[in-house]
């Protein structure tokens, strides 16, 4: 009887995450005359999935997702403009994130903060892949 050894070689599945988490902002969003007049509280949850594939090297930094450049996108984007609607403020913030190539998949949570009585938060959240 000839016994055969196997070698097994390191195989792994993994995904590459920049989280941005509670990120609270005072910005002029919504449709109602007072929201047009006085910024509000907003916070931010964004989960961006990058490429797993791409080797990381600390040489080039083309290869990771900076969340500093990514917060400071966004905070230059709600100076801006006011967004009427949170879901457009969502459209223009995926706008920014996905210029980065490295970029697969966007999840994004905007909450008001201080506008319904009685409730923590209301808000909208996302989730955009790219194809």
């Amino acid at each position: 009887m000839k016994i055969i050894k196997l070698k097994f070689k390191d195989r792994f599945r993994y995904k590459r995450k920049v989280i941005i988490k509670n990120l609270i902002l005072n910005i002029f969003v919504g449709i109602h005359n007072f929201e047009k007049k006085k910024k509000q509280r907003v916070r931010f949850n964004i989960e961006i999935n990058t490429d797993p594939n791409l080797k990381l090297n600390k040489k080039d930094l083309s290869t990771i997702l900076n969340y500093e450049t990514v917060i400071n996108n966004i905070k230059a984007q709600v100076r801006k403009q006011h967004h009427e609607l949170l879901e457009d403020l969502a459209e223009n913030i995926f706008k920014i994130i996905f210029q980065n190539r490295i970029v697969k998949k966007v999840n994004l949570r905007i909450e008001k903060l201080d506008i319904i009585k009685n409730s923590e938060s209301v808000g909208i959240e996302f989730l955009k892949t790219r194809i």
